[in-house]
């Protein structure tokens, strides 16, 4: 049993280095540059051990898009509307810093190449959002007349070209404050006044300090 418990946790430490590595490399290389070869020796592992793990670059590639909303946890508890802001600005602000989240944003222009149209990270971000905002109307945050799925689709793709545009131009060293722009711009036409007045922005609603 000791055995065994030594085995499956050595094989976890395994995958998890596989992951971080595959990380680095596709942030680095995006999908088409990337190798099965520079990805084991970044892990510092055999060639068997990827293939073991992960049989195609294609199957690492998705495992690290279909955990990019799992990597983003806000610091601070909350729900509906304020945790979608949370949710925007906590992968804003860990996207600086993040291996696996800046690999997801390299490889958002590729996804086509390895993972089907309703896994991408796209559906996976716009369920989530459209979830909190199903829960803002019932506590009367949103307007009634608020398609929630649209309103999440605009406020993804709105993340995703944010993004785009703050690594060409910044580094992304000011996408925190372009996703804030957006909320900004956005919450008038959606939500309720006191909901707008009530809401909290700023680095204490998405960076663990």
């Amino acid at each position: 049993m000791v055995q065994r418990t030594v085995k499956q946790d050595r094989a976890l430490r395994t995958r998890a280095a596989l992951i971080q590595a595959g990380a680095e490399v596709f942030g680095e290389q995006g999908f088409a540059g990337a190798s099965v070869t520079r990805i084991a020796e970044r892990a510092g592992m055999t060639l068997g051990a990827m293939y073991f793990h992960f049989p195609s670059k294609e199957a690492l590639a998705r495992e690290i898009v279909r955990s990019q909303p799992d990597l983003v946890s806000p610091p601070l508890p909350s729900e509906g509307l304020q945790h979608a802001v949370d949710v925007t600005l906590t992968w804003a602000y860990q996207l600086l810093t993040d291996a696996l989240l800046f690999a997801g944003a390299r490889l958002v222009m590729e996804q086509d190449h390895f993972i089907a149209r309703e896994e991408n990270s796209h559906r996976q971000w716009t369920d989530l959002l459209t979830n909190d905002f199903r829960l803002a109307v019932k506590r009367r945050e949103l307007r009634r007349s608020v398609d929630v799925e649209a309103l999440a689709r605009l406020i993804v793709n709105a993340c995703t070209g944010a993004q785009m545009h703050s690594h060409m131009e910044t580094g992304r060293e000011d996408l925190p404050q372009r996703v804030e722009e957006t909320w900004r711009l956005v919450l008038p036409a959606v939500a309720v006044p006191r909901a707008i007045e009530a809401l909290q922005f700023g680095e204490e609603r998405g960076r663990r300090l």
